[in-house]
């Protein structure tokens, strides 16, 4: 029989270093840096843009949300969902609009050797900002007022737990989701908006990384599906429920990361520790790549590429469909795990939005960018068998340079190129496209997410709110203003 050691009292340790560390840097880092500021708020926007498009493209992500239940009529603690008449509680509340931020994968990202979506995390600060400050408001309590400071504060530091676990722990190399660090970061960040001691905030953290862990099935091939667009919103729920458990007393776990045998490392980890190249700043924030174009991130590049060639097509009379013999993309490793599809069946849009060949082939065809409709089941692309036969012609391999400068914390691209061979015998020239529109690298960004931001609020409100909501945000009083008069902005 074997015979288990009794457990230490594990009480009496200390947190792990790791959980430490997060709870140290929301609870008391200084942001300083105007930048900082002013890209959270183009990030603000750009993720609430996202969920109003989903919701209003997407009629599986509008299945989503609203009430899981018929509620009593509305109370101070309900979450105004933006862009709907929802009023929810808080857990719904987080769930629906980090999915909807996430659907449509129109939102900002941040690689690595995690990729992974930073404004994700906005689904379960958001919630908890705006319904923290109405309890406040009816109860007559000033002092617990969730200003715009602080939801943007929130928003930059999760932002930074995330992007700096992305850096250099690669989660999807031993079957894990991305979202387990928007569980992380969003539980750190929502203890603080909740104004938990920071010992309840320890003990919400090491709740985050015990939780068993989504699979990553569901972004690969054959399972590739629509729980994809809805984990960011699970991971936002489950992080505000642990904030909320630990509030109510709930004691942590300590050595969650490194117990032996029985800890987050051994378990699921394959011994390895983190490793967190940087401390903790605002680095994050000032460096995210944001989706102007719809596409996967690792191949908005192949994207601009393929628009490029299409405009040479077209100036010489060439027809896509008829006149390419063949197609070769090189990419970085990143690409080739995540939108590397071969001749594999296309079944859903989640499918379709994953795909390298498919973008490609697209653009090409229609000569101008593509766009959210273009994924869907009901798109023409959809069954084009144009889009299928140009597909095949596509091979892709990993160009190595490509992948060391997506890595080098100094390059950051996410370079993509093209080479079209005719029909005729003749090769294009490569075209080879870096920084995609939206890359920090590129000066016009801000200007030309806020563009987004805007066309995508008008899908669901009124001309005049949008400008409403634009000039809030530039305004000097923004910072102060109560989180839940900014959401209310957003309700219909």
């Amino acid at each position: 029989m074997t015979v288990i050691p009794a457990a230490d009292d594990n009480s009496r340790k200390p947190y792990d270093a790791v959980i430490q560390a997060i709870v140290d840097y929301v609870y008391d880092y200084q942001i300083t840096t105007d930048n900082a500021w002013a890209r959270a708020k183009v990030a603000l926007m750009d993720a609430l843009g996202a969920a109003l498009e989903s919701i209003h493209t997407s009629p599986q992500c509008a299945q989503l949300v609203g009430p899981a239940f018929p509620l009593a009529p509305a109370t101070s603690g309900l979450f105004r969902l933006p862009g709907t008449s929802y009023q929810l509680d808080i857990l719904k509340g987080a769930f629906d609009l980090g999915a909807m931020i996430r659907y449509l994968d129109h939102n900002d990202a941040f690689p690595g050797a995690e990729w992974g979506h930073p404004s994700d995390n906005l689904g379960a600060i958001l919630a908890v900002a705006d319904v923290r400050s109405r309890v406040a408001l009816a109860e007559g309590d000033p002092d617990s007022i969730v200003t715009m400071q602080q939801v943007l504060e929130a928003l930059i530091k999760a932002y930074e737990i995330q992007g700096c676990f992305q850096i250099k722990n690669a989660f999807n190399k031993v079957g894990l989701d991305h979202t387990i660090l928007v569980k992380i970061g969003a539980t750190a960040v929502s203890a603080w908006l909740l104004a938990l001691p920071r010992e309840q905030a320890l003990s919400a953290v090491s709740h985050a990384w015990m939780d068993g862990h989504p699979l990553r099935v569901y972004r690969q091939a054959p399972n590739t599906g629509p729980r994809k667009g809805w984990a960011a919103g699970d991971a936002c729920m489950r992080a505000v429920h642990l904030a909320l458990l630990a509030k109510a007393g709930q004691p942590g776990a300590n050595t969650v990361l490194t117990t032996p045998r029985w800890g987050f490392y051994d378990v699921l980890f394959k011994g390895q520790e983190f490793d967190l190249p940087q401390p903790f700043g605002t680095w994050v924030i000032e460096t995210v790549l944001f989706k102007v174009n719809t596409a996967e991130g690792h191949g908005m590049t192949a994207v601009e590429a393929a628009l490029e060639i299409a405009n040479t097509l077209r100036a010489r009379g060439l027809d896509p469909a008829t006149d390419i013999q063949s197609i070769h993309a090189k990419t970085q490793a990143a690409g080739m795990t995540i939108i590397n599809k071969g001749g594999a069946t296309l079944h859903n849009a989640a499918d379709r939005d994953h795909c390298l060949r498919y973008m490609v082939a697209v653009v090409l065809l229609k000569g101008a960018q593509v766009e959210t409709a273009d994924y869907q089941d009901d798109s023409p692309w959809a069954t084009d068998p144009r889009v299928d036969a140009l597909r095949q012609k596509i091979t892709m391999a990993e160009d190595p340079k490509y992948t060391a400068d997506y890595h080098d914390m100094a390059v950051r691209s996410v370079a993509n190129s093209l080479t079209v061979t005719l029909t005729d015998g003749t090769t294009l020239p490569e075209v080879l496209v870096e920084y995609p529109l939206g890359h920090v690298r590129r000066p016009e960004t801000p200007q030309e997410v806020y563009a987004k931001a805007e066309r995508n609020l008008g899908l669901r409100l009124s001309t005049e709110r949008v400008q409403q909501i634009l000039k809030t945000v530039a305004s000097e009083d923004f910072m102060s203003l109560p989180a839940c008069h900014f959401v209310n902005l957003f309700s219909l």
